[in-house]
C-alpha cells in the first residue's frame, strides 16, 4: 500500500479538540503523522484537500443489516457500500435478523463478511435472549468470547422485568452493557403514531409518549439494582430524556443514543401517510424534537446512531397502519447531523463527537480518533457543499429514506478504511 499524504485539510479531532489546518500522513494503513508542515515521503499519494474538513471515519452504534434472512431488503455488500458513501468505516450490526445472532458462529461469520468487504468493520451485537423472542436469555459468555460488543434484542423490548434484570447481571459480569428498545410492548402493541391530535385527526392508532419513559424508568431502576450498565436505543421524548438526565446525576451507568429523525423532524413529517416516515419509535412532537437537541447539547445523549432499518417498496406501499416500521440512515447519517451545526445548535466539535469518538469510547473500540498509531480510518466532506437525498438514487440497496426530497449542506468526499480509498465522489 503506498503512502498516503492528504494536505491542506481542516483537522478535526473531536477526542483531542483538535480542529485546524494541517496534513495528516498514512502509512502502512495506520496514522504516522498529522498538523501543520508535513512533506509527503518519495513516491506518496498526495491529495490536496482544498480546505475540506478530514475527520475520523464515522461509528455507526446501531443498524439493521438485514442479512442473513432478508437479503431482499438489504445486503452486507450493499449496506457497506452505502456507509462508505456516508463516511462510515465501523458499523454496530443489531441481532435481530433471521436467523438471530444468538450462535457464536453467526457473530464470526459477520465479523468475517465486514472484513471481506474492504471498507467497513462490522461489529455485531449479540441477542441477549435466545431468538431475540424476550424469553430465555442467550449465551452471554459464548457470544461475548466470539465478538459480541453488547448485548440487545435490536428493535424488539425486552419487555419481562426478571428477565432484563438477570441480562444486565449478566453483560456486567462480562464486561458488557445491555441495549433496551425503551417502550413499552403492551401499550406500544398495534400503535403506528405518535399518539395525540395528528394520529385522532389521520385516524392511526397511537402510543402514548409514556410507553418510552416507563420502560426507562423501569430499566434505570433495574440498573441501579444490579449495578449493571443499560444503554437506551433512538431515545425521542422529553419524558425519557429527563429520566435518563438524573440517572446519570446520581451516578448510575446509563448512557443513550439517538437518531437524526428524532432531532430533525417530527410527527408532521408523516404528512397524508408518507410511511417513509414511518418509524419505530414513531416521530414526535415539535418539543420532543426540541428536547432532542438539547440532549446532544448538554451530553444526556451519548451517541448519534444511524437507526439504519432497510425494506423494500412492498414493506412500505401499503396503509399507514400495515406498512413496515424503519428507514434507511447510512448514507444521510453526517449530512442530518450537520444540518444541527448549521443551525446553530451543535458545534462542530461536538456533533462529529457523537458520530466518531464518543460511540467509539463507549464501546471500548480502538477508533473514531486521529491520532498517531491509531487505524486510518477517514471520512473527507465538505461541510457547506449542498445535495438532496433522492430515494432511488441512494448508494445501497434500500431506498426507505424518511428524509426523501430533503435538501441537506455536507458531502462527504472521500472514505478510507485502514488507508485504504473505498469512496470517492
Amino acid at each position: 500500500m503506498r503512502d498516503l499524504l492528504i494536505t491542506n485539510a481542516r483537522l478535526i479531532d473531536p477526542a483531542t479538540g483538535l480542529d485546524g489546518p494541517g496534513a495528516l500522513l498514512v502509512q502502512g494503513g495506520v496514522i504516522a503523522d498529522l498538523g501543520p508542515g508535513l512533506t509527503a515521503p518519495e513516491g506518496a499519494e498526495v491529495i490536496d484537500a482544498a480546505g475540506t474538513c478530514l475527520a475520523p471515519g464515522l461509528v455507526d452504534l446501531r443498524a439493521n443489516l438485514g442479512e442473513p434472512g432478508a437479503e431482499h431488503r438489504e445486503t452486507i455488500a450493499s449496506a457497506a457500500a452505502a456507509a462508505a458513501a456516508g463516511g462510515i468505516t465501523t458499523v454496530c450490526v443489531l441481532p435481530d435478523t433471521d436467523p438471530a445472532l444468538d450462535d457464536p458462529a453467526l457473530l464470526s461469520f459477520m465479523i468475517r463478511r465486514g472484513e471481506a468487504t474492504g471498507s467497513v468493520s462490522l461489529l455485531p451485537y449479540g441477542a441477549a435472549t435466545a431468538g431475540c423472542a424476550g424469553k430465555e436469555l442467550a449465551e452471554f459468555g459464548l457470544l461475548r468470547e466470539a465478538g459480541a460488543i453488547a448485548f440487545t434484542d435490536g428493535a424488539r423490548a425486552i419487555g419481562n422485568a426478571r428477565t432484563m434484570r438477570i441480562a444486565l447481571s449478566y453483560a456486567r459480569a462480562f464486561g458488557a452493557f445491555v441495549v433496551q428498545h425503551p417502550e413499552e410492548p403492551a401499550l406500544a402493541s398495534g400503535g403506528a403514531a405518535t399518539e395525540g391530535e395528528l394520529a385522532t385527526r389521520l385516524g392511526l392508532p397511537g402510543i402514548p409518549p409514556a410507553a418510552e419513559a416507563m420502560m426507562v424508568a423501569r430499566d434505570i431502576a433495574l440498573a441501579r439494582i444490579t449495578g449493571g450498565h443499560v444503554h437506551f436505543a433512538h431515545v425521542s421524548t422529553i419524558g425519557a430524556l429527563d429520566l435518563i438526565r438524573a440517572a446519570k446525576a446520581e451516578g448510575l451507568k446509563v448512557t443513550a443514543d439517538t437518531a437524526p429523525p428524532y432531532f430533525d423532524l417530527n410527527e408532521t413529517a408523516i404528512g397524508d401517510y408518507r410511511t417513509y416516515a414511518k418509524l419505530s419509535p414513531p416521530l414526535r412532537t415539535e418539543a420532543d424534537r426540541q428536547a432532542v437537541v438539547a440532549a446532544l447539547a448538554d451530553g444526556t445523549i451519548d451517541a448519534i446512531a444511524s437507526d439504519h432499518q432497510p425494506h423494500d417498496a412492498d414493506d412500505k406501499r401499503l396503509p399507514f397502519a400495515q406498512a413496515a416500521a424503519g428507514g434507511t440512515g447510512l448514507a444521510t447519517l453526517l449530512g442530518v447531523t450537520l444540518a444541527r451545526v448549521h443551525g446553530g445548535d451543535l458545534s462542530m466539535g461536538i456533533a462529529l463527537g457523537l458520530l466518531t469518538c464518543k460511540p467509539a469510547a463507549l464501546l471500548g473500540l480502538d477508533c473514531g480518533r486521529l491520532a498517531k498509531g491509531a487505524p486510518a480510518d477517514l471520512v473527507l466532506f465538505h461541510p457547506d457543499r449542498g445535495w438532496k437525498v433522492e430515494a432511488g438514487k441512494l448508494p445501497g440497496k434500500a431506498q426507505n429514506s424518511p428524509f426523501d426530497g430533503r435538501a441537506l449542506e455536507g458531502r462527504v468526499l472521500g472514505t478510507w478504511k485502514a488507508g485504504k480509498r473505498v469512496f470517492g465522489a
